[in-house]
């Protein structure tokens, strides 16, 4: 069953962008900034392919990407600001979080202070989690939306930037187009994978 679901997120997130463009976007990563697991390295890159079809542009999807992460990341610091730490221990199992990866974000935002929403948003992993710390630390407001937007969009530029350059290898670079016949199916396959890999691991350690 659960490989069933992993399959129907892989393929929901490749079919958003492709039916809804920046909208879709912006959307998936406000869930994924919410710490659900909806890995971002599956939707910026996938949102590069699209421009480099001619269907996007790169700005344009780091920019919706960022505004999404500013979204979801404001919902999260919100939990954190008002409900605590207990709180997000007692429900987080439910979206598969894990409170270890809270425990490191928790601790590098200690060691840092406010800077560490710019670092983390430019890491794997933490980035998801670094809205909760903040929250708990009641942190300023305009300096928790200017990080996050800002490490969020080179985050999102970053990988945007490696679909389009892959993209266009799949249109002018024949080896690559000989070995990947078919870009959508490759796309989908990949999703399922990481999608499988953050679920897992979430799931094993919420058991």
């Amino acid at each position: 069953m659960l490989n069933h679901i992993i399959e129907a997120l892989a393929l929901l997130i490749v079919r958003v962008i492709s039916s809804t463009g920046y909208a879709g976007i912006a959307l998936l990563m406000a869930v994924e900034s919410t710490c659900i697991p909806i890995p971002s390295e599956i939707i910026m890159p996938f949102s590069g392919y699209l421009v480099s079809q001619g269907q996007l542009s790169l700005l344009g999807v780091a920019t919706a990407g960022a505004i999404g992460c500013n979204l979801g990341s404001t919902i999260a610091y919100v939990i954190g600001a008002t409900g605590g730490r207990r709180l997000v221990e007692k429900w987080g199992r439910y979206v598969l979080l894990d409170t270890s990866d809270i425990d490191l974000a928790e601790r590098f935002f200690v060691r840092f202070g406010p800077v560490t929403v710019f670092l983390a948003r430019l890491l794997p992993l933490i980035r998801t989690f670094i809205a909760l710390p903040a929250g708990f630390a009641r942190m300023r407001q305009w300096q928790f939306q200017l990080y996050t937007f800002v490490g969020s969009w080179l985050w999102c530029y970053a990988l945007a930037y490696v679909g389009l350059v892959l993209g266009q290898q799949w249109e002018t670079n024949p080896t690559v187009k000989a070995v990947f016949h078919n870009a959508d199916i490759v796309i989908v396959a990949l999703a399922v994978v990481a999608v499988a890999w953050v679920v897992m691991r979430r799931w094993k350690h919420s058991r």
